[in-house]
């Protein structure tokens, strides 16, 4: 992101620090649920969270360590291990990278989006204070291009207005749409992690599973998010 056109608030979603925290918490969480149905101790559950819950996670090392597994999650797992100790070896089972990488991803979105649309709700508070200030206030219409009967500024901020109003009920159903889970492992098949574990990953991130996923989570509801950004973008 480019510092001098990004707030502080939406860069650290998006840093280094943070999805290596999020990476972590999905897969702690997944843990908790298999020690829950018996797969994994208790007490390796509790010890995985107690020494990476307060850890910081050096992304200097993780990158060492990727120079050389040329795999990221790997490496993190790797990393991971480094500050967990024997009871790491209880992390990341049955599951597939993408698992980590698509739910982190899609955490990362439902942040950002929340910032959004709390400045969406400001936007719309100011337009509508302006418009009904300007209601009587007389300018110009235009119509193929050139003047054409005079109307009011209020009538076009309540136009911004109404549009915009739109524009958050789409960027809710983006949000919503977005808002999915998968830990299903290789190939989406659950052949080696219990459908309990999406679940739970999925409420402790504040998530949904996915219904139906292969190695991905579809990437139509990613192209469908950025298509809502997108129209919002070009909004007057």
């Amino acid at each position: 992101m480019i510092p001098r056109y990004s707030r502080p608030e939406m860069v650290a979603i998006w840093s280094p620090e943070t999805k290596l925290r999020i990476w972590f918490e999905i897969e702690a969480h997944a843990c908790d649920a298999l020690a829950e149905l018996g797969v994994i101790p208790k007490s390796a559950a509790q010890t995985i969270w107690d020494k990476g819950g307060k850890a910081v996670f050096d992304v200097a090392r993780i990158d060492e360590i990727e120079a050389v597994t040329k795999h990221d999650v790997i490496a993190f797992l790797t990393h991971l291990a480094e500050i967990v100790g024997p009871d790491a070896r209880f992390i990341h089972q049955g599951m597939t990278s993408s698992d980590v990488l698509d739910t982190c991803f899609n955490v990362q979105l439902v942040k950002a989006t929340d910032i959004l649309l709390a400045d969406m709700d400001k936007l719309l508070d100011a337009l509508k204070r302006r418009a009904i200030e300007h209601r009587d206030t007389i300018t110009i219409g235009r119509s193929h291009a050139i003047h054409a009967e005079p109307t009011t500024f209020g009538l076009k901020l309540a136009l911004a207005f109404a549009e915009f109003e739109r524009c958050k009920k789409r960027l809710i159903a983006a949000r919503e749409e977005i808002a999915t889970c998968a830990i299903s492992g290789a190939v989406g098949t659950f052949a080696n992690i219990d459908p309990r574990i999406e679940e739970h990953v999925a409420k402790a991130m504040g998530l949904v599973a996915e219904p139906i996923s292969t190695q991905v989570i579809p990437r139509d509801r990613h192209a469908m998010f950025c298509a809502t950004l997108g129209v919002i973008a070009s909004s007057v």
